[in-house]
């Protein structure tokens, strides 16, 4: 799921490392930008316990509050041609999920929407503007929690030369091209909406005659639809251009501040518990090889599993992928093929006795903490009663596998003949499968084994998120990993595959990506297991989507500061 970064040979030609002369014998070693945060969360303190009671009392005053406005919601009528009334019921629900409090309303949320499903008047019968707007808010949200919706309710907007787009208002046109990227593959009609609006979105906004806060949403629009937003940055993005709506709902708007902060406050407690853990382990361990990426691993799994009753998910899931990095960081960069092959082998025996049996010097202490961390998780969750515990130590003996098999590839310089092959492959050392099923583990009883077997099997939903890791990983680090001796990417086998260059190859290797998103999109509309299973699959798209939206975020730690800065060291006000 990591990339490497640069490749720099040390003043002595290799590591300086006594207990290693193995790893000493390769001549370079790549070195890694040092942690932007070191011990920063440990003693950082978001705000005072005082504080956080008085928050936490106002928000539950508030939190019914907002309850009642959208039982009240749901309760009204909609009759025959009532687009208006539609129209709030469903600009509430999404304004709740922007604003990051939904999850405190998926009963009312759910009972609101499937209301909206079941009515079947003709909303949007006129064709207008507004209709146009109401039909793509339906669209977009029905879908979104997997209601099977025809995407034939746009056909009556086609104009007379069969394009679909509002010429008066920018908050329809946007709209109408989140709905849009609801799409699945076959479904035409939302293809040329996408093509046709992206480019009148491209147009209105170098166009410089919009104002600068519509003008920054259609920028935003254009770079991440709305479904592919990371949820708790987009919430802290959205309480403010909510704030400034003159539609707003007071109630809420307050009640989503107050909720961000607490929900800020047990982030921040989670980190400083993370970042005691990993200073600890860094003393016993030498870690110099590795990137030094704990918060940045905490954010990334945020974003998979942001709600705040999943404390335990977050911290389980930043510690094992950590170790899926670092794994990641030993087989790539500080040890030989031999060494890997030990280290492999290893795993299989999963017990101290290895240590002194096989394991290199200087990697026995990190062998020992992978074992002893991971033993420890799985005694937590057998403690919690979860039935799936032991998926923990079958998902990081794969991860061994994978990455001991991207050598073997990498030895003997093999290039596959199309991306399809490549994918084949590879999808198991870009690690994005075995995280969605430490994911379910971590979710507890919604989980079953029927569950797991089926994400170990790549499904196409599953199978889409694994593909979009591994090219969005290979375009970003395409540079720097052909500097080293690293396993040909998905660029280059596209490059030799058509016979193109770097850049035409990576505007293929993205439209893979957008089918890959059209798999996730159909995968919440069958509906195979429940929509809480499905949308952490999702999640782990927008994660994806977000870690390597202009570089590699997690490896160059400096373009996620600012992010990490707004969501875990400032309150909203």
């Amino acid at each position: 799921m990591a990339s490497t970064l640069t490749t720099i040979c040390s003043p002595g030609g290799g590591v300086t490392s006594s207990s290693s002369a193995a790893a000493a014998e390769q001549d370079c070693r790549r070195q890694y930008a040092p942690s932007v945060w070191g011990d920063f969360f440990i003693a950082h303190q978001l705000c005072t316990p005082e504080e956080l009671l008085s928050t936490q009392q106002k928000a539950s005053a508030k939190k019914e509050e907002v309850r009642r406005i959208l039982l009240a919601a749901d309760a009204a009528a909609v009759t025959s041609g009532d687009d208006d009334l539609v129209a709030r019921k469903l600009e509430l629900v999404d304004a709740l999920q922007r604003l990051g409090v939904d999850y405190h309303y998926k009963e009312e949320i759910d009972a609101l929407l499937r209301a909206v499903h079941e009515d079947h008047h003709d909303h949007g019968a006129s064709a207008s503007s507004h209709d146009l707007y109401v039909t793509s808010l339906r669209f977009y949200l029905l879908r979104k929690h997997g209601y099977t919706v025809s995407s034939d309710v746009f056909a009556k907007f086609r104009d007379e030369q069969g394009n679909i787009s509002s010429d008066d208002d920018m908050t329809t046109l946007m709209m109408l091209y989140d709905a849009a990227h609801m799409r699945t593959r076959g479904e035409d009609i939302l293809d040329n909406i996408i093509v046709f609006n992206k480019s009148r979105l491209e147009t209105v906004v170098k166009s410089e005659n919009l104002e600068p806060d519509l003008a920054e949403e259609v920028t935003i629009t254009l770079e991440t639809t709305r479904f592919r937003r990371a949820e708790r940055v987009e919430a802290r993005r959205f309480i403010s251009v909510y704030e400034k709506k003159a539609t707003r709902d007071d109630t809420i708007l307050e009640f989503a501040k107050l909720d961000y902060n607490i929900v800020q406050a047990v982030y921040c407690d989670e980190l400083k518990q993370l970042s005691m853990w990993w200073k600890d382990l860094r003393s016993q361990v030498d870690m110099t090889f590795s990137r030094d990426r704990l918060v940045e691993m905490y954010f990334w799994m945020t974003v998979i599993v942001y709600e705040p009753d999943y404390s335990y998910s977050r911290i389980m899931l930043t510690k094992l992928v950590l170790y899926i990095a670092l794994l990641d960081d030993i087989y790539d960069n500080y040890s030989t093929t031999d060494e890997s092959n030990i280290f492999t082998t290893a795993f299989k025996r999963w017990d101290d006795k290895a240590v002194e049996e096989q394991i290199p010097q200087h990697l026995r202490n990190f062998y020992k903490s992978v074992i002893r961390t991971a033993d420890e998780i799985v005694a937590e969750l057998k403690v919690q009663n979860n039935k799936n515990s032991e998926v923990v130590r079958e998902v990081m003996f794969h991860v061994a596998e994978s990455y001991h098999a991207e050598v073997k590839w990498r030895d003997e310089q093999y290039v596959p003949a199309d991306v399809d092959e490549h994918l084949q492959i590879s999808l198991g050392s870009i690690m994005a499968m075995q995280v969605v099923v430490l994911t379910f583990v971590s979710m507890g009883d919604v989980t079953t084994r029927e569950i797991i077997d089926w994400a170990f099997t790549y499904p196409r939903m599953i199978r889409a998120v694994t593909a979009m890791a591994r090219i969005l990983n290979d375009i970003m680090s395409y540079e720097r990993e052909q500097a080293s001796d690293h396993m040909a990417s998905t660029v280059q086998t596209c490059m030799k595959q058509y016979g193109v260059t770097v850049e035409e190859a990576i505007e293929k290797l993205k439209f893979i990506c957008e089918e890959a998103w059209m798999d996730i999109v159909q995968g919440c509309l069958d509906q195979k297991y429940p929509m809480a299973i499905l949308h952490k699959v999702v999640s782990v798209g927008r994660s994806l989507d977000f870690i390597y939206k202009r570089e590699d975020s997690y490896t160059l730690p400096s373009n996620l500061k600012d992010t990490i800065t707004s969501l875990y060291t400032k309150l909203v006000v």
